[in-house]
């Protein structure tokens, strides 16, 4: 199922239409038509997302739970999940920016 596709089967859950949609999040008509074939874009995909609390990666297809956790690492490993993430162009983390993100990690949830 493609992004548009999701977002149809959402708007009709909630009882509005593709349209309203696009109105209350600020896009222009057809906006989310252009998704049957194109890929969405980050920014619009995120709004969508944020507006039926489901995580991108279910509008994506990626997932097939529409909920928030469904993309969550099953392992708490940090470098399991190190592995699994890349960079802004999509390309595979190099060592640095790993470690800038470790140490984060391990600050941010550090037990106090």
């Amino acid at each position: 199922m493609n992004p548009y596709e999701k977002i149809k089967e959402l708007t009709k859950s909630r009882n509005i239409s593709v349209r309203e949609l696009e109105k209350r999040l600020g896009f222009s008509n057809g906006y989310f038509s252009k998704w049957k074939s194109v890929s969405p874009n980050s920014e619009g995909l995120q709004k969508v997302a944020d507006y039926f609390n489901v995580s991108t990666d279910y509008l994506l297809g990626r997932v097939d739970t529409p909920g928030l956790d469904a993309g969550k690492v099953e392992s708490d490993d940090l470098d399991v999940m190190l592995d699994r993430m890349m960079s802004f162009d999509g390309e595979p983390m190099d060592d640095h920016d790993r470690e800038v993100i470790r140490a984060y990690l391990k600050g941010r949830f550090a037990k106090k």
